[in-house]
């Protein structure tokens, strides 16, 4: 009998922090060993000359989600994840989207009912929160937490979705109760408003325009006022998808005053611009997401907090919306920017992108790539125990990359249900070419070998938040606020 079901010989091995030469014996989907010379196995793969590295984990995606408008996004669970497995991916945790008036069991068995016979990936899932009712809290987040959904979101933006600043105040307290991360769509939703209604009261209503409607100054504000709601309350906060530079700084300075604090940006921020959103007709609605694309500038920045550890995960935020009357152009062939569905197609492109752009150039570590596509996502999210590594028995999530590999981005390329990529035309170098999935090879050669539904839902950890050590607000403690016990 064999001693492993699979060995990966011959490849150079990277984690998070270290990079080496080592050989990886499968067994039962599990890393089972790490040596030189290893043998015995029913299969083996040559990794000679390639990088044998994490499965990505994808921790921000829209995948069979209707937006608080009604739009089904064009990726449901089979294809977003087939596309994710291409981009070297091997666990996704799109968002469960909770709208007014529906309870959270209900939210949890539709998308179970909707991933469970289609993704090829393992998956879980963070719950939208939109109508934090009393029995929400108290009843219905406490009961998905048990489930293993130890993370949900809310918006400081978006009227049909927005929770208010006192609601988001007994959102925090319950994931701090709870072992809960919350995550935040953090703009200022009034500025948007007041900009959205000027510009088009002005004619002002090209795609291009969609930019200026969302200023730096209604994340930045967001943001300071996210912290301050969650340090206040001494509960960990996500900021998603940063796009500023002053946004980034305010989630560093709280890091330092050692709170509980994090941030995400994505692919579309730091390789796109406002200027793609400047494009004739109605092409330009290709490229509105929000918050929007800013500018060459602020790339650079962004870069510079990625190396600094301001932001611990980068995420495609895959939301896609076909170049049609089902998408971006459900409110005409020429909408204006407020009528445009918001959101990129990205969940393939995001991994390649940043090894391209980032590692093959020099401007990011091959280990600060593994732990911003991969083990970040993996201790956050509670799957640190099985997933964002390599090591002797964690599942083997694996992605080996051929870092000479040169690819020319086209949308016919892609294997998503959309209908073009922003990133069309870029020249890339540096590709996964074979992914598997608790030892599953489930793409290879630029072949799908997986199946339908062999994903598995992956049950998380609670938020671990050891090393942060926040001061307590002095309204807080009962020592100073007059003996009330507020937590």
């Amino acid at each position: 009998m064999a001693d492993y079901d699979l060995i990966i010989k011959g490849g150079t091995v990277a984690t998070a922090t270290d990079t080496f030469r080592a050989d990886i014996g499968i067994r039962d989907g599990r890393i089972a060993a790490l040596g030189l010379g290893l043998e015995g196995a029913a299969r083996t793969i040559d990794a000679t000359g390639k990088l044998v590295l994490p499965g990505g984990i994808e921790t921000h995606c829209h995948i069979e989600q209707e937006s608080a408008t009604g739009a089904m996004t064009s990726d449901d669970y089979y294809s977003g994840s087939v596309s994710a497995a291409f981009g070297g991916n091997s666990t996704i945790v799109p968002f469960a989207a909770q709208h007014r008036g529906q309870t959270i069991a209900d939210v949890i068995r539709t998308y179970d009912d909707r991933a469970a016979p289609k993704s090829v990936l393992d998956y879980s899932y963070h719950l939208i929160v939109s109508d934090p009712t009393e029995t929400v809290l108290n009843e219905e987040l406490p009961m998905a937490f048990d489930r293993g959904i130890t993370s949900f979101k809310v918006f400081m933006t978006y009227d049909k979705l927005i929770v208010s600043d006192e609601a988001m105040l007994d959102i925090l307290v319950t994931a701090r109760e709870n072992g809960a991360l919350t995550m935040v769509h953090a703009e200022n939703n009034a500025l948007i408003k007041w900009m959205v209604q000027r510009l088009i009261a002005r004619g002002y209503d090209a795609p291009k325009f969609h930019a200026v409607s969302h200023p730096a100054a209604s994340e930045a504000e967001a943001i300071q006022r996210g912290i301050a709601l969650a340090s206040f309350v001494e509960a960990p906060l996500l900021f998603v998808h940063v796009s500023t530079d002053a946004g980034a700084r305010a989630i560093a300075d709280a890091r330092m005053s050692g709170h509980m604090i994090f941030g995400e940006t994505c692919p579309q921020y730091m390789f796109l611009t406002a200027d793609d959103l400047d494009r004739p007709g109605a092409e330009g609605a290709k490229f509105c997401c929000s918050p929007p694309l800013r500018d060459k500038a602020t790339q650079d920045i962004l870069w510079r907090h990625l190396n600094a550890g301001t932001l611990q995960l980068y995420s495609s935020d895959h939301a896609p919306y076909r170049f049609d009357e089902t998408g971006k152009l459900s409110s005409g062939s020429n909408p204006p920017f407020n009528k445009i569905a918001n959101g990129l197609p990205g969940i393939e492109m995001r991994a390649p992108l940043l090894f391209s752009e980032g590692v093959a150039k020099g401007r990011l570590s091959l280990n600060a790539f593994v732990a911003l596509t991969s083990s970040n996502a993996a201790r956050l999210f509670g799957m640190q125990d099985r997933k964002g590594s390599i090591a002797i028995g964690l599942d083997a999530d694996i992605a080996i990359w051929d870092p000479e590999k040169t690819t020319r981005v086209t949308a016919a390329g892609m294997h998503d249900n959309m209908d073009y990529t922003p990133f069309e035309g870029m020249e890339l170098t540096g590709w996964p070419v074979t992914v598997l999935n608790r030892g599953n090879v489930i793409v290879d050669g630029g072949e799908l070998k997986a199946e339908r539904g062999a994903g598995q839902f992956i049950k998380r950890r609670p938020f671990d938040g050891t090393g942060f050590v926040p001061s307590r607000a002095s309204e807080m403690v009962p020592e100073t606020n007059f003996g009330a016990h507020l937590f």
